[in-house]
């Protein structure tokens, strides 16, 4: 009987001791986990407002919800009384392991979050990175999906994106053309100057501001250069190259203005 009466004092004095710091917790705990809810909601929508990829948005609100509730639940638990110390040194230690482990990954996701966030580029736009050339197929946590203009699939890590050099060739609405053409130093320089003039005038996708320039730019070798520099609508770049090409060369028969490509004599000696 003394000894029920021992255990009955005791869990007195425990529950005297303990139950408000566990009432205390629970209300901070349910609190605690309304207040993270807001927090992720309200992260969400300023994540939608700036028009944040949907996968990332969810990733990153999941991401923040676990590290609040982790943070959360140890403070609960000191609040209790329970050590925290070893708890927490054992959740660093596996942290620690985690990132060593995916490093690598980590890289790329912090990479995909940049890009998503600060947009160097979106899908659609033609890019240079990395050493390959394609339209933006898609842009994922940890990879961006080009598609090559003969229709190759090429994944590239948005770590390497992210660190290196990148050229994007959609951003601005309009491009300059740079085009170099050759005629003989026995031509007429003024002739072949009114005929690619002339042929940039008739092309209705070159733009008239800025103004084409058409200029000598060098005495080679074998030929009097040109540079043609030409600006257009992004679209067109391509179309007006090429066709330029073909109008050059076509045009410049017409005049009799030669095109000088190497040459070299060969002289058999018989002894």
């Amino acid at each position: 009987m003394q000894n029920v009466q021992v255990y009955w004092d005791k869990g007195v004095e425990l529950t005297m001791t303990y139950a408000p710091k566990a009432l205390l917790a629970l209300i901070v705990l349910l609190i605690g986990l309304r207040i993270i809810k807001i927090a992720v909601r309200a992260l969400d929508k300023a994540m939608e407002k700036a028009q944040v990829d949907i996968s990332l948005r969810r990733f990153l609100g999941s991401l923040l919800g676990v590290i609040l509730k982790v943070v959360l639940i140890v403070s609960v638990a000191s609040m209790i009384g329970i050590a925290t110390t070893s708890f927490v040194a054992i959740l660093g230690a596996a942290g620690l392991a985690v990132g060593l482990a995916l490093q690598g990954s980590l890289a790329n996701f912090a990479g995909g979050v940049l890009i998503l966030f600060f947009k160097p580029f979106k899908v659609g736009d033609f890019i240079e990175a990395q050493g390959y050339m394609g339209v933006v197929h898609s842009i994922q946590i940890l990879n961006t999906v080009l598609k090559t203009p003969d229709n190759k699939t090429v994944i590239i890590p948005n770590g390497q994106i992210s660190s290196g050099s990148l050229t994007n060739f959609s951003t601005e609405a309009q491009r300059r053309v740079d085009m170099k053409f050759g005629i003989g130093y026995g031509d007429d320089i003024p002739k072949a100057k009114s005929v690619l003039k002339s042929l940039i005038e008739k092309d209705e996708r070159i733009l008239k501001d800025p103004e084409p320039l058409v200029v000598v730019s060098e005495l080679g070798d074998s030929s009097v250069n040109f540079t043609v520099r030409a600006w257009v609508n992004s679209a067109d770049y391509w179309s007006v190259y090429f066709d330029m090409q073909e109008n050059v060369k076509l045009t410049f028969d017409k005049e009799g203005i030669s095109i000088p490509f190497p040459q070299r004599d060969v002289h058999l000696y018989q002894s």
